[in-house]
């Protein structure tokens, strides 16, 4: 299944790309030129959370941004499983078939340790890492696993199929003041049907089911990309990875860090602070 929508060029400004993954059809924007930066999305949003951010950057560098299967325009695969293990290989895939090289990669949420899942398995080819409201290491604190148990029920499952309620109650509820309608209708409108939103309802149990993987990436990550220059870009109000907790851990993880506080932001930082992002982006990998 592919999604029927066609996003407003005023508000979306790039053309859009596709890649045939081993799992799918998957939707991309490649913009500009000079040190790419792969932008890699969490949930429940897709490539247009990083439109400021890639128009603000495209002048200077090439902008790769992805919407993983079952996200955005990309198609939903009756036959995937939507598992954080399985977005890493396709994510892995497009950067070996765009033959990416000397990469930057920023991930946010779920694009954390999607990105780093890739990178780490192909550590030489990637200059930095720019990490924004993210784990990658097994989440513990005990709201963030009621929360997954409590989404990953049966009736609020059905609430994710039926009312979409990860982008209107999670998403909108937090920058429902912050878009205009029509930015608001492009988070919905990508997700139009019970059928499109079936990766939706995977996301929340992979907060528990995903630690096998996290517990790999808590290893990978300081050993294969720890001396890699990297950026924290953090929503200080964000609820969900909350800083105290977050970034001593980052700290310990990489020894070439810098750290650009967003004291207004919460957790979709892009559409909180795309300035400020940008200006960071700019100022550690000029």
């Amino acid at each position: 299944m592919l999604i029927d929508f066609v996003p407003d060029e005023t508000l979306y400004p790039f053309e859009s790309r596709w890649f045939d993954s081993s799992a799918g059809r998957v939707h991309y924007i490649d913009e500009g030129a000079g040190p790419p930066i792969l932008f890699c999305h969490g949930s429940p949003t897709w490539s247009f959370l990083y439109r400021h951010i890639v128009k603000g950057l495209r002048d200077r560098y090439r902008c790769i941004a992805i919407d993983y299967l079952g996200f955005g325009l990309s198609e939903r695969p009756a036959d995937f499983g939507y598992r954080i293990a399985e977005h890493t290989t396709v994510l892995g895939e497009l950067i070996d078939h765009l033959q990416l090289d000397d990469l930057i990669l920023m991930g946010q949420d779920w694009g954390g340790p999607i990105g780093l899942g890739a990178a780490t398995a192909r550590a030489d080819r990637v200059r930095g890492i720019v990490l924004g409201n993210t784990v990658f290491w097994p989440i513990e604190p005990l709201a963030n696993r009621a929360f997954s148990v409590i989404l990953g029920s049966r009736p609020m499952q059905r609430r994710i199929l039926e009312r979409n309620l990860l982008v209107e109650r999670f998403l909108l509820g937090e920058l429902g003041g912050k878009l205009t309608e029509a930015e608001a209708d492009h988070y919905r409108m990508v997700q139009p049907t019970e059928v499109a939103r079936r990766g939706l309802t995977v996301m929340p149990k992979e907060i528990r089911a995903a630690r096998p993987l996290l517990d790999q990436l808590a290893q990978d990550v300081p050993a294969l990309l720890g001396h890699k220059p990297t950026l924290a870009v953090w929503g200080m109000r964000d609820v969900v990875f909350r800083p105290k907790a977050c970034l001593p851990r980052i700290h310990d993880a990489f020894a070439d860090l810098d750290v650009v506080e967003l004291p207004r932001a919460q957790h979709f930082i892009q559409e909180q602070a795309p300035g400020e992002i940008i200006s960071a982006i700019v100022n550690r990998f000029p």
